[in-house]
């Protein structure tokens, strides 16, 4: 087993995004702020099971160690992704970060019953969205000691 990040090297993140404009603006956040870890993208709900059970085309994807996972995708919701993430004894170790338009009361306590690690609401401003993606990858890079890769 290796370590996923020592503080220093780059981690492997994967988002869960179907709005091109967000999947867009975290791909700058990454650029802008020379964030070194890898940003995989996919666009909805089965294409995260695909990629994270490593079926089909992305049978030779690495587990990522980090995901950024949005609630409202098309094929499988956000919430039935978080909760098979989270069933799976493989992918349970992976740290999820909701990041989501939503604010309903009712999306929050469910992502936390379901285990997410951290619920956060996307900004719709460009310049806090990037602050916000910074602050995410700078707690659970530089901060948080993620699990070790299985």
């Amino acid at each position: 087993m290796t370590a996923p990040a020592d503080g220093n090297s780059p981690i492997e993140v994967l988002l869960v995004e179907d709005d091109p404009g967000d999947v867009l603006m975290t791909q700058e956040a990454f650029e802008e702020h020379k964030l070194r870890n890898r940003l995989n993208v996919v666009s909805d709900g089965a294409e995260a099971l695909a990629y994270l059970r490593r079926e089909g085309r992305y049978a030779d994807a690495e587990l990522p160690d980090l995901i950024l996972l949005d609630l409202n995708l098309p094929r499988r919701d956000g919430r039935e992704v978080l909760e098979e993430i989270k069933r799976d004894p493989e992918l349970c170790r992976i740290p999820v970060v909701v990041l989501t338009t939503s604010q309903t009361d009712e999306d929050i306590l469910r992502s936390y019953q379901l285990h997410a690690n951290a619920y956060v609401t996307k900004p719709v401003d460009f310049e806090q969205f990037i602050s916000v993606v910074r602050q995410i990858d700078e707690f659970f890079v530089s901060v948080v000691k993620l699990p070790p890769r299985g």
